[in-house]
């Protein structure tokens, strides 16, 4: 899949494209990454999902989409004419149903990847999510891969003792490219009911909270695997991205810096330009993993 510039949306922050169209021109962006997919419609869970924590968010909106059919009929039509990557994040409960919504995907001819989101439950291991281990995110990896013809991007969890060993186990099962991170898990308490702020108690913080954890998983997996890496967490400005590009991601995405400003990613573009000019920079792949540690 090509780019034409390293800075896309990241999955859950962008809506379907549609919601931004006013404040930003898709065919600016290297790509956006589509709401949670999953293969039947999800409800998500119950009110209050989102709760403002210092420099960042905490969320458990809970996958709420109306399915991968719907997506199919309704929501493709009205983005398939946007002059930029569409990238569908999949989402499932155990492997074949990543599978099936993946080959249901497969016959779009403008999605041309796919994005794993593997920090979902395995319902079939009591609950737990499948990218915390290796055995787990190969077992999703494998299935779709089967299914999915086109690019495979998977995005990995934070939440893991060795992100580079889960890294590793994707690609060997044919990724082809990692997208990471995904939320930190976290919780917010109000203190004068003793009760979690959050409807289910803990949700995944994003926001500016998390670059630098994000920034060090980075770096860590792009010197461990040899395909493409894309950064994300705590993305806010341009500097941000050049970071994780310096670090060694191929490409970014803005997630949670949406909600406070709709032209974000636009501007970002803009400022890695600017920066690559002044430094004598033609194109962003000169400084890509360039870090010096």
């Amino acid at each position: 899949m090509a780019l034409k510039n390293p800075v896309m949306t990241a999955s859950g922050t962008f809506g379907y494209g549609t919601e931004f169209a006013d404040f930003v021109d898709p065919a600016a962006l290297g790509g956006i990454i589509v709401k949670g997919t999953t293969l039947e419609p999800r409800e998500g869970n119950n009110y209050p999902r989102m709760v403002e924590t210092a420099s960042g968010m905490l969320n458990c909106v809970g996958l709420q989409n109306k399915g991968v059919h719907y997506f199919c009929e309704h929501i493709y039509p009205e983005i398939e004419h946007f002059d930029t990557n569409i990238v569908v994040n999949v989402s499932g409960s155990a492997p074949e149903d990543y599978a099936k919504c993946a080959a249901c995907l497969a016959g779009l001819p403008r999605i041309p990847a796919i994005e794993l989101n593997i920090s979902c439950p395995n319902v079939k291991n009591g609950g737990m999510a499948f990218g915390v281990t290796p055995e787990g995110a190969a077992s999703v990896v494998r299935a779709v891969r089967a299914a999915w013809p086109r690019t495979l991007i998977v995005k990995l969890s934070p939440n893991v003792t060795d992100i580079a060993e889960i890294a590793r186990a994707a690609e060997a099962e044919g990724a082809d490219a990692l997208s990471l991170i995904n939320t930190l898990m976290g919780m917010a308490i109000d203190v004068e009911k003793r009760r979690p702020l959050l409807s289910i108690g803990t949700g995944g913080l994003s926001g500016p909270a998390v670059k630098p954890v994000a920034l060090r998983m980075v770096w860590q997996v792009a010197r461990a695997v040899s395909v493409p890496v894309i950064g994300l967490g705590g993305i806010s400005n341009a500097t941000d991205a050049l970071e994780f590009l310096i670090a060694g991601a191929s490409a970014v995405q803005i997630g949670t810096a949406n909600f406070l400003d709709p032209q974000v990613s636009v501007k970002v573009v803009e400022g890695i330009n600017r920066w690559l000019d002044e430094h004598g920079c033609t194109g962003v792949e000169e400084i890509v993993g360039t870090l010096q540690a």
